[in-house]
């Protein structure tokens, strides 16, 4: 199973190195690996959430997000949407904006010499507005998943209470509205604060959306129209179906995907500002494996064996919605990004494997 998972992803990986080599000499290969790296450390609770939602759907719309879905992952997100940026930015048209990716400043300056910004600082003035979109969609994730009444918890001495308090209608957007208006007002600058409110916004409002498409046109299946949804921080567990859907849930997949990949994108500048580099490694290399990562972990059933996977991967949204937040005025190291997250399922899985053995020990004792 498992060459047949990753066996495009590898592939894909040799290629991608090869085509680094060929463009920018063993230079180009190394900031291709260490991009492809980059992105999945960063992104493993993304394959994890990806999984959750992934496995409610009918096959025919999985096959759609890992097909359609990784042609919007590797170029809408990974090269179009710096490019859109660049080109709403600088007013330049897309051809101009694509020039100016590829020809950078003299010694990477910061502005040409006629005094216009560079592709990277394009990028990195919309870093406030793209942060608050991406942290307050994810926010919204986290809170609607710990506000949520579940049988199974894992960090019980806080989850419980929180899902007590979580019963108050709305508490949610309360919750994510008031760290928007704390983000905006103390951390953004005086000429962001408008935009950060705005983006943060239509991010709440891009969340609650496609959300609720997605409740709205799960049908229940015979006999389960008594049955109390099953939620999880997404569309319910009833969305395992064909039509209107399926789309929604594949809608809100690129969506959630969109939104982890900001970091990643913003982040990859730190190492190049070449975007035929970073397309390499973040999406052709980096979101290839995320898709094989989420493929493999709904083939092996691994969120049912492992039950706490997913609440450490929300609690890594919660830790990615609050450095996407911080960010806006505060520089945060993308290694402590990734480490955050990747820690957080680590010990989620490790949790999970003790209470695996104790259930075996106490099965054993019975017997």
């Amino acid at each position: 199973m498992v060459i047949r998972v990753f066996g495009i992803s590898i592939v894909v990986t040799i290629v991608s190195l090869i085509v680094g080599f060929l463009y920018g000499g063993w230079t180009g290969l190394a900031l291709v690996l260490i991009l492809g790296i980059l992105e999945v450390s960063l992104s493993f609770d993304n394959a994890v959430i990806n999984a959750t939602v992934l496995r409610r759907m009918s096959e025919f719309w999985q096959r759609i997000f890992l097909t359609i879905g990784i042609l919007i992952a590797v170029f809408g997100m990974r090269l179009i949407f710096p490019l859109v940026i660049v080109w709403a930015a600088s007013g330049k048209n897309p051809v101009d904006a694509f020039n100016l990716a590829l020809n950078p400043p003299a010694d990477d300056a910061a502005y040409f010499p006629d005094g216009s910004p560079s592709y990277e600082t394009i990028m990195l003035d919309a870093h406030p507005t793209i942060a608050a979109f991406g942290g307050m969609f994810l926010m919204m994730l986290f809170l609607n998943f710990i506000f949520e009444d579940r049988e199974i918890t894992w960090l019980s001495w806080i989850e419980r209470p929180l899902a007590r308090i979580g019963k108050l209608d709305q508490l949610a957007v309360v919750v994510a509205a008031i760290a928007l208006v704390l983000a905006a007002e103390f951390l953004a600058d005086s000429e962001d604060v408008a935009t950060v409110l705005l983006s943060g916004i239509l991010g709440m409002i891009t969340y609650i959306a496609v959300n609720g498409l997605g409740e709205l046109f799960n049908l229940p299946e015979e006999g389960e129209e008594d049955e109390e949804p099953q939620r999880s921080g997404g569309p319910t567990e009833l969305a395992k179906a064909t039509g209107k859907a399926g789309f929604f849930l594949f809608l809100y997949l690129e969506v959630l995907d969109a939104s982890f990949s900001f970091d990643g994108v913003i982040g990859a500048f730190a190492i190049t500002s070449d975007p035929i580099i970073i397309a390499l490694g973040l999406g052709f290399i980096g979101a290839m494996f995320v898709r094989s990562i989420t493929v493999y972990l709904v083939r092996k059933g691994t969120l049912n064996d492992y039950v706490y996977l997913e609440h450490g991967a929300h609690w890594a949204i919660g830790a990615l919605a609050t450095i996407l937040l911080v960010s806006i005025g505060i520089h945060v190291n993308e290694v402590i990004t990734g480490l955050v997250g990747v820690v957080l399922i680590g010990l989620a899985f490790w949790s999970s494997v003790r209470r695996n053995r104790a259930a075996a020990t106490a099965e054993t004792v019975d017997a």
